[in-house]
């Protein structure tokens, strides 16, 4: 399975570089964290994983303001640069990935296509990135696709 040996790689490189993990995750519902713990031994690089689906938990668990979330919405650049932020203040951890999207089939719009997710990448002492993808599936594939890109994210922050 393509996941699990991303998964395999992310482990390997963020041991290494003694680089301990947290995830945010809205879209996903854990599965990036649950990739990662699939694999056994996983605890030294893992620290901790949020799973921030509703609103009120993005600010109660994170920090991202709720004024933030109602003038971007969920699925947003501001807020998950907050939410990865926010994981990353909330551990031990070095390295946080965050997403929002949508996953569908529905709660898409023209501005927020389903597919949609943004990702959030932060590191201690360093600025946070944030990028954006539109995968094309359907809801399965849009959540496989997120973790595959997530996992993507974390090897290559682990490897710099």
């Amino acid at each position: 399975m393509m996941t699990h040996y991303k998964a395999r790689a992310v482990l390997e490189a963020c041991r290494q570089a003694g680089v301990m993990v947290v995830t945010a995750e809205s879209c996903t519902g854990g599965l990036i964290a649950g990739a990662l713990t699939d694999i056994a031994g996983s605890s030294d690089v893992v620290e901790r994983g949020f799973v921030t689906y509703s609103y009120e938990s993005k600010s109660e668990l994170l920090g991202v303001p709720a004024p933030m979330i109602a003038a971007h919405g969920a699925v947003s650049e501001a807020v998950v640069r907050a939410m990865a932020e926010g994981a990353l203040a909330r551990s031990s951890a070095d390295v946080a990935v965050a997403v929002t999207g949508v996953a569908g089939p529905g709660g898409g719009s023209a501005e927020k296509p389903v597919g949609l997710v943004h990702f959030g990448l932060a590191k201690r002492d360093r600025a946070t990135r944030v990028t954006r993808s539109v995968f094309i599936g359907n809801r399965a594939r849009v959540r496989l696709e997120t973790v595959r890109s997530a996992l993507k994210l974390l090897a290559n922050a682990a490897e710099s």
